[in-house]
């Protein structure tokens, strides 16, 4: 059996990938010394995924930014704004360009924005949403799939498998910029350049290509079907010499399972972790020439696989395709997990013993491979490992179960309607005509982190450390008086992370110190492991706010995540339903919005980006999951009176088709991203009539540009178009915690 990895984190143990993005971008290191660190990050992991036995490795699923724009610039998809880049920089304009579709441009005269970012399928991670236009042309641009390939051989001496985003699911995953034309009519013009670069990669001597198309395991129409049926054709006839795996992940292919087994291919992969149920089906109907990578282990959480349950599924496979034809494989690529549980030293001994990062998956798919071959003492270590986490007395607490099973519907409705509560706000707040706030976040300056460090280690007492904090939060709160924001916020200097803060204080959760996965760029998260039973032993936010609402008469917002966030962005335990979590979460947040409401706090924000992310990839399985996800929220906020306003953020996702399931939620004033898209996503809820209150960001934080007024009022214009005025506020996409204070008061 071969061993297949579909591909690995990119950013480093240390975070090095980070690191030497952010200082090439800010001017302290140059291009030599950013290709250095990347190519050694590249030779390091390379050499660690043959050394755990792994035959395909994959190469080019390394990425500075996103491998959707990797595509982009592979192909030549270029939008006409950034052409002024490839001219006003000197030397390194390949790269110069690639950023600026990334983050924007604002240099030497120029104001370009960036491309529009958005969620890749139900992940936390984010990709570039290519931009095309009726006549778009489509050319090789980038050489990077080449030079890392020869790149790879070189460090392996043995022959790697190029990874690429599959035409399909990259067209699909775009957007016409232009009406009068549907993006996939663009198929005939992008597979010659698919053809002219699978062609080039066999004659460096490339055997597999790894061909992602993840856009098979959602509902496609008969055009979408055609369109892969006729992709794969084309790609065979023109480049017969090589071994193409399709994959697959995320979900199962159901209806898509004919299809994608019947594609002129050498193989196909599939998740057995999201979808399991699929492997009889997929067996009985597999040609006689088609290998099947079994993606046995989980790609997408950090605990240890049983090995049990994996080994029914590769017998069964086994025992119908022989073993030449079975590759074993993570799920997905293991991007999302975190890179290397042996830099956890402090970790609880006891739960360390239950997780697998990246590293150690690979070294669960050598072990199935060797017990597969006779190793059965490897079974047995696993199976103790399975059976102390199933019996072990840290996971389970009986109040919490209980008081999660005895939640009524009357704890998931406020008292009164929003009609009411709005008269109710708007007689408590007075506020003007478009009233400005932020997201909540502030910069949190190098000094800021340096102090959260010197807490941990125990460099500053925590007396001090308070004093530190809060002389930030009046800075904060007197310049947003300064610039005349209606709603303040105190600037969420003592969290690290929207989630991690929240899991530090909440009973059921455990940390990493390296657990670090990537989000978008540079942007890195380090998820927290909810590994037992969540509750709230204390007040997690009520002093800090209470102070900072003490230092203004101006009102202030309490600052909290939702539940479903605090879900989606953790490793989830994987004993349980994962309703029965997100309950268990929203009772901890309702007794923290409680306390602030007592505390005087009378705008509370619970934010819930998250929550469009968690969709189930096919439209059936939908209306479960929406309905304890909106149930949870509501459980969440709905023990406050009329008057106390509730607000929640959503970024960087689609409404259009869950969009009833916003309102269902019935927070008084939703804010969501709408700069990057120009206010392309207010239109679905302007099309639904949406009743509540919206902010629709006209200020793109995840770009270092400063917009100037007259964008921002026109993004406003647009929004007065769709909404009533009287339900419009006006703040930024996002949290402010990245940016820098000069063009964070500049924008404001």
């Amino acid at each position: 059996m071969l061993v297949n990895n579909l591909g690995y984190p990119r950013i480093g143990t240390q975070r090095e990938l980070k690191k030497a993005c952010e200082n090439y971008w800010s001017e302290k290191i140059n291009h030599t010394e950013l290709m250095h660190t990347a190519r050694n990050l590249c030779k390091k992991h390379w050499l660690i995924q043959a050394e755990a036995g792994v035959d395909l490795i994959p190469c080019n699923d390394f990425s500075f930014y996103d491998q959707m724009l990797d595509m982009s610039m592979l192909l030549g998809v270029i939008p006409d704004r950034f052409t002024p880049v490839l001219t006003d920089v000197k030397g390194n304009k390949e790269t110069d360009l690639y950023f600026a579709m990334a983050r924007g441009y604002q240099k030497h005269g120029l104001d370009i924005t960036a491309l529009e970012m958005t969620k890749w399928f139900d992940t936390n991670y984010h990709y570039l949403v290519p931009e095309f236009k009726a006549k778009q042309e489509f050319r090789l641009f980038s050489q990077k799939v080449f030079e890392e390939f020869n790149g790879a051989r070189e460090t392996l001496q043995k022959t790697p498998k190029p990874v690429l985003i599959g035409p399909v699911t990259y067209l699909l995953l775009g957007k016409e910029k232009e009406k009068g034309f549907n993006r996939l009519d663009l198929l005939p013009r992008l597979l010659p350049v698919y053809a002219e670069i699978l062609s080039k990669l066999a004659d460096y001597g490339a055997e597999w290509v790894q061909i992602d198309e993840p856009i098979l395991v959602q509902n496609l129409n008969d055009a979408e079907k055609a369109a892969i049926q006729s992709a794969f054709d084309f790609l065979k006839k023109n480049c017969p010499q090589l071994k193409i795996l399709v994959c697959t992940y995320f979900e199962g292919l159901r209806d898509n399972a004919a299809l994608a087994l019947n594609l002129p291919v050498s193989a196909l992969h599939i998740d057995l972790v999201r979808a399991p149920g699929q492997l009889d089906d997929l067996l009985n109907m597999a040609p006689a020439h088609l290998y099947l990578s079994l993606g046995l282990i989980d790609g997408r959480n950090i605990w240890k696989n049983n090995y049990h349950n994996s080994l029914q599924q590769l017998h069964k496979a086994i025992s119908k395709l022989g073993k030449q034809r079975i590759m074993i494989a993570p799920s997905c690529s293991l991007l999302h997990c975190p890179m290397d549980l042996d830099f956890e030293v402090s970790l609880d001994t006891e739960i360390k013993q239950w997780l697998a990062f990246a590293k150690q998956k690979l070294t669960e798919l050598d072990e199935l491979r060797r017990i597969e071959e006779g190793a059965t003492e490897l079974l047995r270590q696993n199976e103790v490992a399975i059976q102390a986490r199933s019996h072990s007395g840290k996971i389970h607490k009986a109040v919490v179960k209980e008081r999660a099973a005895s939640i009524k519907d009357t704890d998931a409705q406020r008292a009164h309607s929003f009609n009411i509560r709005q008269k109710e706000q708007k007689k408590t707040f007075r506020l003007p005509l478009y009233p400005t706030t932020t997201i909540g976040s502030f910069p949190q300056t190098g000094e800021v982190r340096q102090w959260r460090a010197r807490l941990k280690k125990g460099a500053l007492q925590p007396h001090d450390y308070e004093q530190l904090i809060k002389k930030e939060i009046e800075k904060a709160v007197r310049i947003q008086e300064e610039l005349g924001l209606d709603v303040l916020v105190h600037g969420e200097f003592e969290r690290n992370d929207m989630v991690e803060y929240f899991g530090e204080q909440l009973e059921g959760f455990a940390f990493t110190h390296n657990g670090w996965v990537q989000s978008y760029g540079s942007r890195c998260v380090k998820p927290p492991v909810i590994y037992g039973d969540v509750y709230r032993a204390q007040d997690m936010t009520v002093s800090w706010t209470q102070y900072a609402q003490s230092l203004t008469t101006r009102p202030l917002k309490g600052m909290l995540t939702g539940p479903v966030t605090i879900l989606q962005w953790s490793f989830v335990r994987d004993d349980q339903p994962r309703s029965q979590t997100a309950y268990q979460i929203a009772l901890a947040i309702r007794d923290e919005v409680i306390a602030l409401e007592k505390a005087g706090i009378r705008i509370i924000q619970i934010d819930e980006p998250a929550i469009r992310e968690g969709l189930p990839l096919r439209q059936e399985d939908r209306n479960d999951y929406l309905h304890w996800a909106v149930r949870a929220f509501r459980i969440a906020v709905c023990g406050v009176k009329d008057e106390t306003q509730i607000h929640t953020h959503m970024c960087y996702a689609e409404f259009n088709d869950i969009i009833e399931h916003i309102a269902a939620l019935d927070a008084d004033v939703i804010t969501i991203e709408t700069s990057r898209s120009q206010m392309e996503l207010l239109e679905a809820f302007a099309a639904f009539q949406y009743p509540n209150e919206i902010g629709p960001g006209v200020y793109d934080i995840h770009a270092p540009r400063i917009p100037s007024v007259e964008e921002m009022v026109l993004l406003l214009q647009k929004a007065t178009t769709l909404l009533p005025r009287q339900n419009i506020w006006v703040n930024p996409d996002c949290g402010l915690k990245t940016r820098g204070w000069e063009e964070t008061i500049a924008a404001l």
